[in-house]
Parts: structure tokens; C-alpha cells; sequence
């Protein structure tokens, strides 16, 4: 479905990505996990054209697209099957969350208003926001806050959902509520590339991980192997510390 090929990317003089190779399969949950600084989030950025990238190639769909040299057409194309959901939520602050939802299906797909509100009600229905949907971000907590941009991100109907670190601004108990509505996608099949710090997602909802550090690939498998038989000696001691700080 998506597969990165030697994706490079530097600011200035430092190499942030130093040819990063990755595959995800349709209905894939994939956690990337990794020490702050390690490229995690350029590489999502990279993905969906937020960045520009210097090498390397995206094939999707099966279609393989130089990031260097690619059309606005073809990420124009690419982005109205993929969905990104931020660390900040990136809400509007002067707009409810029924419009934070309809804005993008209106605007940018140009729906009907009454076709865009009838997708943005199930979306926030099925995040548990829909009693909530007349709500100013001012209104919602953190928490609140990301379940509607995940709605948002839904209702477009995506192949593909990115999810920059999504509960590292949240305390633990609205971090529940945030995984908890990724869990169920998960249950669903829905395809999604996460950078997380979160352990037990990784552990019990992702079906795959990826370890990096220093912008390259360090470790990648099935997330029990991974946890259970991690090959490489960065990757433990990586795990081996996550541990002790959750003691």
C-alpha cells in the first residue's frame, strides 16, 4: 500500500534522515517509536509533503513518487486519500467542532454543506464528540480537543491516517480517551502510521514497530518480537530505560 525508499532530508548542514526505508501493508498499525531527535516526525512530515524531502521515493498505491521531483497534482492526489493528526491538534479556535470537521470536506473536496455536516456528525459520533459538536475548542479539553481533530482526519475517508506523537500533550487520563478511539480504528482495520512514546499502544494495539534513531532505521518487526526478542543492543537498552522510567 505505502512504502518509503531511502528517504533523506537535512536542515542546513544536519542530516535528519539518512535514507529511511519502510513498508506498510493495508490495515497495518505501525508504531514508531524512538528517542526524541531521532527523525521520527520529519519522516511523517516527509510522507504527507509537509516537508520537502531532498532523496528517496513514496510508492503509493503502487505508484512510485520521487520526493524530490513530485507534481503538486500527484501530492494533491496522494493527500486526498491520507489524513494527518497532530501532536497540537491544529484546531480552529474560532470555529466549532462540527466546522473544525466540515471545513476541509467543503473547502478542499468540495462537498455540499449538507453532505459535508452529515460525514462530520458520524465522525464525531464515532470519536464520542457528537454531543459536543456545538463546542469551541476553548470549550474542550485537551483531550476533547484531539478526539475531534481524529474526527476531522476520519471523515475524509482516508486510506491512511499519520498520527504525530497524539497524546504527548495530554495527561493520562485524557491520553485514555485518545487511545482508546485509536484502538477501536485499529479493531477496524484502519491503516495507520503512528510516532508515539506510548508503550502499551505499541505493545498491544500496533501490529508492527519501528525503532529509530539518528534519522536511520534501527530495528523494525512484529511488535510482539519486538518487545519480546528485540535483536539489536540500541533497541534494548532503549526499551531497558523506557522500563526503569515506568517503575
Amino acid at each position: 500500500m505505502l512504502e518509503i525508499k531511502g528517504l533523506k532530508k537535512a536542515f542546513g548542514s544536519l542530516e535528519v534522515l539518512k535514507g529511511v526505508d519502510l513498508k506498510v501493508k493495508q490495515g497495518d498499525v505501525v508504531a514508531i517509536l524512538g528517542p526524541s531527535g531521532s527523525g521520527k516526525t520529519t519522516m511523517l512530515r516527509c510522507v504527507n509533503f509537509l516537508e520537502h524531502a531532498d532523496g528517496g521515493s513514496l510508492i503509493f498505491d503502487g505508484k512510485e513518487y520521487p520526493f524530490h521531483n513530485i507534481s503538486k497534482k500527484d501530492i494533491a492526489a496522494i493527500r486526498q486519500k491520507t489524513a494527518f493528526v497532530f501532536q497540537n491538534y491544529n484546531l480552529f479556535l474560532n470555529k466549532t467542532a462540527l466546522h473544525n470537521v466540515t471545513e476541509g470536506l467543503i473547502i478542499g473536496r468540495k462537498m455540499p454543506k449538507t453532505r459535508a455536516e452529515e460525514k462530520a456528525r458520524a465522525a464525531l459520533e464515532k470519536v464520542g464528540m457528537l454531543d459536543r459538536a456545538d463546542y469551541y475548542p476553548h470549550q474542550l479539553s485537551g483531550g476533547q480537543q484531539q478526539r475531534v481533530a481524529i474526527a476531522r482526519a476520519l471523515a475524509t475517508d482516508p486510506e491512511i491516517i499519520y498520527f504525530d506523537e497524539p497524546t504527548s500533550a495530554l495527561d493520562p487520563e485524557l491520553t485514555g480517551e485518545v487511545l482508546g478511539v485509536m484502538r477501536q480504528l485499529a479493531k477496524e482495520g484502519m491503516t495507520m502510521l503512528v510516532v508515539t512514546h506510548e508503550m502499551g499502544f505499541a505493545r498491544n494495539v500496533s501490529n508492527k514497530v519501528v525503532f529509530m534513531e539518528n534519522g536511520v532505521v534501527v530495528e523494525e518487526g512484529p511488535s510482539k518480537e519486538f518487545f519480546a526478542n528485540p535483536r539489536e543492543e540500541r533497541t534494548r537498552t532503549f526499551l531497558q530505560n523506557i522500563e526503569q522510567h515506568y517503575e
